[in-house]
């Protein structure tokens, strides 16, 4: 059924990447141990040569040759073994490759559905509105700020007024707690000057001050 509809294609085609890194790891891994193996092969033939370099030259020959063979076939295994890495490697990186553009594509297709109700003409106007209900909003706040509450302005001289009358009642509420007068109120008991002129000196007065000047004038000149 899936096979009607394309599912079961593209979950194959899906799925072939990881498939086929599957089995060239497995293959990968078969070649590794051969190459250990041969290693291996080739270190007791070696062996053998030395052990009878000295009392079997012929033995010593055909370990030599069997250690050639070995070391042809380790360098063929050794060359699958990279060819084998670097067909892994591609397959991963083109999958990686792969899976990143199929995201971006999808990240293209949500940025498209999201956008798609949006213009820059939406935006200008939207960015307009915004910027006119900041302005009313500041209009707003320096306006309730500003205005007094009770109407007219208060009169700070009146303020001034008041605080000194406030002043002086407070410090004559001292005075009369100490008993003390204020200056003003003891210059306001003391008794008036009197208004009138000095009454003027009598006449006989005046005749003897005016006679005693003569006798001190008739005393300087005898003199």
């Amino acid at each position: 059924m899936w096979s009607w509809f394309g599912g079961a294609s593209a979950q194959q085609r899906k799925d072939a990447p990881k498939n086929a890194i599957l089995g060239l790891r497995e293959q990968l891994d078969m070649l590794q141990k051969r190459e250990k193996h041969l290693e291996n092969q080739m270190a007791e033939q070696d062996a053998l040569a030395k052990k009878y370099v000295s009392t079997n030259k012929n033995a010593a020959k055909n370990a030599l040759r069997r250690k050639k063979v070995h070391e042809k076939s380790l360098e063929q295994t050794t060359a699958q073994i990279l060819q084998l890495e670097s067909q892994i490697y591609s397959i991963e990186a083109a999958n990686i490759n792969q899976e990143t553009l199929a995201a971006m594509k999808n990240a293209g297709k949500a940025m498209k559905q999201i956008h798609k109700g949006m213009s820059i003409e939406m935006v200008d106007q939207t960015m307009d509105e915004l910027r006119e209900q900041q302005q009313l909003s500041e209009e707003i706040v320096n306006a309730v700020t500003s205005a007094p509450l009770g109407g007219e302005p208060i009169d700070e001289d009146d303020l001034q007024d008041e605080l000194d009358q406030l002043e002086q009642e407070a410090v004559d509420e001292r005075m009369l707690k100490t008993g003390t007068v204020p200056v003003a109120d003891r210059l306001e008991s003391l008794p008036a000057a009197a208004k009138s002129e000095p009454k003027g000196k009598s006449k006989a007065q005046e005749e003897e001050d005016e006679e005693a000047e003569l006798e001190k004038l008739r005393a300087e000149m005898a003199m």
